[in-house]
């Protein structure tokens, strides 16, 4: 799950794979509002999920993301 997130994300928002960690802050990798967006969009597409706006309020880290998608795939 994890190298999977990594990918979209070095792909999306043109983030260095090297500083892409568990415990990277988003805001640390570059991922402002705008990739944000973008990044969940590509989360929905690729995971075939769909991740309510309210809920990236409490993803500051690639942990919270991992979490998030890990949750919304038991939900299916």
């Amino acid at each position: 799950m994890f190298e999977e997130i990594k990918k979209l994300l070095v792909e999306c928002a043109n983030v260095d794979e090297n500083e892409v960690t568990m415990d990277a802050n988003l805001k640390s990798l570059g991922i402002d509002s705008l990739y944000a967006v973008e990044m969940t969009l590509e989360l929905e597409e690729h995971f075939n999920i769909s991740i309510e706006w309210e809920e990236m309020d409490n993803v500051l880290t690639i942990k919270d993301v991992v979490e998030l998608v890990q949750r919304k795939l038991g939900e299916k």
